[in-house]
């Protein structure tokens, strides 16, 4: 597949061509994680397209698949100096197209839902970001875990309500990146909550970040965040339909900074969402 602009091709990313997508995004206010190119590029080798205007790169956008049926969309960006000329639209056409008979999720920024619903995406909810800071080191609880410590297993089975695929893989890299912890309450035997904070090109974030009651989402973002020095800032993305995860960030005196409209193609899949209280990521859902 690709554009029909003269001399404006389409194809896919190299895992150096990742890296530089993530650049724009830091570039863009985006603050992506320290090691993202290597943990998004891993989910799916095939799922990042990157647009060359003369063999030189203007544009990214990824579309990464998980399984036969889902697929989330992300790192849509044309660089400054090349917008308004069709390359971002003609990228966006090629990469859906390798998404063909998949639900499509994305998160994007508000002002661009009219023109995501007129490619067929509905609005679901809207996703908030809050910045905090850092905590201090908590009181060793018998029930909180370093994920590294319990069996994968259990980590995907508590993660798997919150998503509509099957995305193992990517969860397992996910949780062994560098610069990164990863936290599960454990209680009565059964996994009831977890959550990871990685590094960022500022601060910290927290995602995702699950759990069965508002008490056990409270203990994992005060570990979580403890790992972060005091006057660090931490990020917390959490879904505005959960009043709890709200309350979360109003007790730990966070602010809103940035939102986005979480939308699909079709019908917007279940999720528990009074136990979801961090999104785990806008570019890869």
């Amino acid at each position: 597949m690709g554009a029909t602009l003269p001399g404006y091709t389409c194809r896919t990313m190299t895992r150096d061509e990742v890296a530089q997508a993530i650049d724009w995004a830091a570039q863009e206010g985006w603050n992506p994680g320290l090691h993202d190119h290597e943990t998004f590029h891993a989910a799916d080798p095939g799922g990042f397209f990157v647009g060359l205007l003369d063999d030189e790169p203007v544009a990214s956008l990824s579309v990464v698949k998980y399984g036969a049926r889902f697929a989330f969309l992300g790192l849509y960006i044309v660089r400054p100096g090349f917008r308004g000329r069709g390359l971002g639209w003609a990228l966006w056409q090629h990469g859906m197209g390798t998404a063909a008979g998949r639900r499509v999720g994305l998160d994007g920024v508000v002002a661009q839902q009219d023109n995501y619903r007129k490619s067929g995406f509905a609005l679901a909810w809207r996703n908030v970001r809050y910045e905090g800071r850092g905590g201090p080191a908590m009181a060793p609880d018998a029930r909180l875990h370093r994920l590294d410590s319990l069996p994968f297993e259990s980590v995907r089975a508590c993660d798997q309500p919150f998503f509509p695929a099957e995305r193992g893989a990517f969860l397992a890299g996910w949780l062994r990146q560098a610069d990164a912890t990863g936290l599960g309450w454990v209680e009565a035997g059964a996994m009831r909550g977890f959550g990871v904070i990685r590094a960022c090109r500022r601060g910290w974030k927290i995602g995702p970040l699950v759990a069965d009651t508002e008490a056990i989402a409270d203990a994992l973002f005060a570990g979580l965040a403890s790992h972060a020095a005091p006057e660090e800032p931490v990020y917390l993305d959490i879904p505005e339909p959960n009043a709890a995860a709200l309350a979360l960030t109003r007790r730990h005196g966070m602010r809103m900074v940035f939102e986005t409209a979480r939308m699909y193609t079709g019908q917007a899949p279940a999720v528990p969402m009074d136990r979801l209280y961090g999104i785990t990521s806008f570019e890869l859902g």
